[in-house]
């Protein structure tokens, strides 16, 4: 490996004195050094992405190919982006810390898909410590053992359902929606539902309001109740408002972040 791969800045070194990890995992951060490709990091949001201030920090990659997706740009490896680390990221916003303690804020990370990159945001709450709220905007279509390792960490889930309908969710995302029931179920036996808003939109062409009133209903059935529904706004050729056209491709293989 290249020197630089294995060096570390001081806010890097504070993963090292934090108790929540073990001497094996500080070895692993600090000198594997955990990488992300980001897309943005968008400041001082209010009351958009989570309470109070928050940061949304968005990732590059996704397992879902939406019709109407909202950041295209985060689907193709040629997309702008930077690579950075935990500790970069942390001297990066690190700025906004006075408005995150005063408002109950904190770093929201969404994407792409965040939850790709969960060893990025354990080291990350790491070295931000307990005192920041940290979220993530998740499709929730990934590994569980991705989602059992951010229970810890993640104070708010906020969950895109698409549909409960699995043919309706295909057709949308060009996958299946098993996972994202049975990580569903997961956070619910995990007694975190009430730490959950689950967004459910009308999607033009290809689902319904009574689809949405099953989709609830069996949400609530799971012990859900925090729900944000919404209508896609689309132009006269089908596409998002102020969204760039579709991204092509095929969805990429699960990845842990590393």
């Amino acid at each position: 490996m290249p020197s630089s791969f294995y060096h570390r800045s001081k806010d890097d070194e504070k993963v090292a004195t934090n108790a929540v990890f073990t001497e094996e995992w500080r070895f692993y951060i600090v000198r594997k050094m955990v990488k992300a490709e980001i897309a943005a990091v968008s400041r001082l949001r209010i009351v958009v992405d989570g309470e109070g201030v928050t940061t949304l920090t968005a990732f590059m990659s996704c397992p879902l190919r939406c019709r109407y997706c909202l950041n295209p740009q985060t689907l193709t490896p040629d997309g702008p982006h930077r690579v950075m680390t935990p500790g970069e990221l942390y001297a990066e916003v690190r700025k906004d810390e006075l408005y995150y303690l005063a408002t109950g804020g904190g770093v929201t990370f969404g994407g792409g898909e965040p939850l790709l990159r969960p060893d990025f945001i354990r080291a990350f709450r790491s070295i931000c410590g307990p005192a920041w709220k940290l979220n993530a905007e998740t499709s929730l279509n990934v590994p569980p053992e991705n989602v059992e390792s951010l229970i810890p960490v993640i104070d708010h889930w906020f969950i895109d359902i698409k549909d409960m309908d699995g043919e309706i969710y295909r057709n949308y995302t060009g996958r299946d929606n098993a996972r994202v029931r049975g990580n569903l179920l997961l956070l619910a036996d995990a007694g975190l539902a009430a730490r959950c808003t689950l967004r459910i939109p009308h999607i033009p062409g290809y689902n319904t309001d009574t689809d949405r009133d099953r989709s609830v209903k069996e949400l609530e059935a799971m012990g859900f109740s925090v729900f944000d529904r919404f209508e896609y706004k689309t132009d006269t050729d089908g596409k998002r408002k102020g969204n760039m056209p579709d991204a092509q491709g095929d969805p990429p293989a699960d990845s842990q972040g590393e």
